[in-house]
């Protein structure tokens, strides 16, 4: 299973329909389907390349006017799967980057690219709950590998006019890493 594939809708009654036609289109494990901020929903699956694309396709061909962003991602980073369900344990921080997006979707295809990029740690990508549809991802590792990470991270086409902001922290207060975990 190396493959992840979101559908992001702006319709919670169509993404749960889309949710189960996903499903039923292959093989997939189904890791998030849930609402999300400002009335969207996210699917997201993960399996083989061929299965992820199959059950995506379906998700879109039911999503038309509603489909605010979508993805898959063929070899997806281990690191995002981690972050994905919440914050992983980072030992000893040099430094912090966050990168706040648009959308759910440009989020991890940041995170994925970003921690491909540069040796960091993803510390957590945080999907749109709460934070009026944005989402985020924080990393940590040495001040150029984050600055180098963040750069690659918000460079792919795919997140074009997504970006809300970035920030690299060198040397975070303890108390700021605290409220990141």
């Amino acid at each position: 299973m190396d493959a992840l594939g979101m559908v992001e809708v702006n319709s919670i009654a169509v993404g749960i329909e889309i949710s189960d036609a996903m499903m039923k289109r292959a093989e997939v494990k189904l890791l998030l389907a849930q609402p999300i901020c400002c009335g969207k929903y996210m699917v997201i699956i993960q399996g083989g390349v061929a299965e992820v694309q199959n059950s995506v396709d379906s998700g879109l061909n039911i999503a038309k006017e509603y489909l605010v962003d979508s993805f898959v991602i063929a070899n997806v980073h281990s690191q995002v799967f981690t972050a994905i369900s919440g914050a992983s344990a980072v030992d000893g921080v040099n430094a912090v980057g966050v990168i706040e997006t648009f959308s759910l979707a440009s989020c991890i295809l940041a995170a994925d690219a970003a921690v491909k990029a540069a040796d960091v740690d993803l510390m957590e990508i945080r999907l749109g709950r709460g934070m009026g549809g944005k989402s985020f991802v924080s990393m940590t590792g040495d001040v150029s590998a984050v600055n180098h990470a963040v750069e690659s991270g918000i460079s792919l086409e795919e997140c074009n006019g997504m970006i809300a902001n970035t920030t690299i922290i060198p040397s975070p207060h303890i108390d700021v890493m605290k409220s990141l975990y």
